[in-house]
């Protein structure tokens, strides 16, 4: 038996008392309320931990038993987890060591099936796997896959495609939820994207859209991610319908999770003047609630599942976490709070899919002339949207300073998964970068290779390096390059997460020297090339109008 003493925030009954758990093999039997003696410290108080009802850990570019050990530190106790982003590349063994890896922390993971592998079909892009209708059902039938993820395909689902309502129908049938991804859908494609049984959305940007999302009758899951924030548009839906608000940051950057996680939401939440109990309902209880898992929340009966913090005010901090009984983190203390160690077996096990081979100046060449019409992409710092500038030339955009922008560079997509293909080359403007380029194999959500840069010879010379990694983040100058590893499906370091935080801070200010001012710019390049975001994306088949899904070139 063990107990734990405190003011009890009760978010089901919405009141905070003085009591006392009682724990027992990690439960909690007994909820006393008593009479706190006196202490030379204050009392804690007792809450239901945080949850990040939607996120693709792969984002973290840590290993999820190794997101675990930062996420107890800010008071998360579990995740809603869409294994998207190594699915694409490696498929349903991508899942499965995604899934084994969670099973070495003590924490609260819900995994589920990738609904969209690729994001879209036919030859609008290449990724490294493809799970179809037959592999969710098999996938949804299984016990350690809670839901089907984002079906990020809308125009399927409203057109009805077989294939997509088939995988719906697949996790229907066994009881499980269906995530949506459906920006800018309102109206009466809102009701029929609802109808057809996906009961969540993430990508709602704007309070009309989530409120027609909320009338559709599906969750709204507010987002403050790194490179993605709606909290700020989409907040009143707290006060308005706090049963159905869930919080999520969906890509979180390492230099950024190392920070905080959800309690920076709630503490906002609580700055903003939000209710407590509304503000828990959306931080604890609804995913518990939607996604069908007990966590617990400081019932008896419930798994010993809760955080510890010295206020409930926006200033509060995490001063210990419980996972079913086990205290693994401690503000004051160091402790063992997970079953691994640095060299666990699993960081031994890369797992990847990267074949291409290395490129020359010839193939990133782009023949513009007078005359030409151009498509430029227009990207902005803290969105995933971008614009759509369609130019005719007088010269070349890339050199002559009379046009109405500045800054306009190349953006190349390299097939990382065949070989012998050909990089696809766009023009980008918003990067800002002067002399260097940057380069990924993080590239949403097919995870080919990406880079952006002030010459054809650097974007080379990043490209070239990403290629020798078989995976990673780079940057180059003509005198130096910084580089991140990530040999684990070209998204995943087997390094802790505060060591992959600081190698991210040093090569996102190398980029801010060659030009770049963006928060995550990175995160940012990624999105360039998922073409299920409007306004025109990049592939590494085609240069997208992502508004009417057709290729422009």
């Amino acid at each position: 038996m063990e107990s734990v003493k405190g003011h009890i925030v009760d978010v089901v009954r919405r009141e905070i008392y003085d009591g006392e758990l009682v724990i027992k093999d990690g439960i909690i039997a007994e909820v006393k309320r008593c009479e706190l003696p006196e202490s030379e410290t204050p009392w804690p108080y007792i809450m239901p931990g945080f949850i990040d009802a939607h996120v693709h850990i792969e984002s973290s570019m840590i290993v999820p038993h190794k997101f675990a050990r930062i996420a107890v530190s800010h008071g998360t106790i579990g995740v809603i987890a869409d294994p998207h982003e190594i699915g694409n590349v490696l498929g349903i063994a991508g899942i499965d060591y995604m899934i084994r890896s969670g099973k070495e922390a003590r924490f609260n993971f819900l995994f589920g099936a990738p609904s969209c592998v690729p994001a879209v079909g036919g030859d609008i892009e290449t990724c490294g796997a493809v799970i179809d209708a037959k592999d969710t059902e098999t996938l949804m039938a299984r016990e350690d896959i809670g839901f089907l993820g984002e079906m990020m395909n809308y125009p399927g689902v409203l057109n009805g495609d077989k294939e997509v309502m088939a995988k719906i129908r697949a996790a229907l049938n066994n009881g499980k939820p269906v995530d949506g991804h459906a920006p800018g859908v309102t109206g009466q494609n809102r009701d029929r994207y609802g109808a057809a049984g996906i009961t969540t959305d993430h990508e709602c940007s704007t309070l009309d859209e989530g409120r027609a999302c909320i009338r559709a009758g599906m969750y709204v899951i507010i987002r403050e991610g790194s490179a993605a924030k709606d909290y700020k548009l989409l907040s009143p839906l707290i006060n308005e319908s706090p049963n159905m608000v869930m919080l999520c940051t969906d890509d979180c950057h390492p230099d950024d999770f190392v920070r905080g996680h959800i309690n920076l939401i709630v503490k906002r939440a609580l700055a903003d003047g939000y209710e407590l109990w509304d503000v828990l309902k959306a931080a604890s209880v609804n995913a518990q609630k939607h996604y069908k898992q007990n966590w617990g929340l400081l019932q008896e009966g419930d798994p010993a599942t809760f955080i510890t913090v010295d206020n409930v005010t926006p200033y509060f901090r995490v001063e210990s976490t419980w996972i079913r009984g086990e205290e693994v983190f401690n503000y004051n203390s160091c402790l063992p709070s997970h079953h691994d160690v640095e060299e666990h077996i699993l960081d031994e096990d890369f797992p990847n899919n990267f074949v291409a081979a290395p490129i020359t100046a010839a193939d990133i060449n782009l023949d513009l002339k007078p005359g030409d019409t151009v498509h430029v992409i227009h990207a902005s710092d803290g969105s995933l949207l971008t614009d759509h500038d369609e130019v005719v030339l007088t010269g070349n955009p890339l050199f002559d300073s009379q046009y109405p922008w500045t800054g306009v560079q190349k953006i190349v997509v390299y097939n990382r998964y065949k070989p012998g293909a050909k990089p696809i080359v766009g023009l980008v403007r918003g990067f800002g970068i002067k002399e260097g380029a940057m380069a990924s194999s993080v590239a949403h959500d097919c995870h080919n290779i990406v880079a952006v840069g002030s010459s054809d010879e650097l974007i080379v010379k990043a490209i070239n390096r990403i290629v020798q990694m078989q995976g990673g983040q780079v940057v180059v100058t003509n005198e130096e390059m910084l580089d991140i590893p990530l040999p684990i499906a070209g998204l995943m370091s087997p390094v802790n997460g505060h060591e992959i935080a600081f190698r991210t801070l040093c090569i996102q200010e190398k980029v801010r020297d060659i030009g770049c001012k963006m928060k995550s710019p990175f995160i940012t390049m990624a999105f360039m090339c998922l073409p299920v975001i409007p306004d025109i994306k990049i592939t590494d088949r085609h240069l997208m109008d992502t508004k009417t899904f057709t290729p422009i070139y």
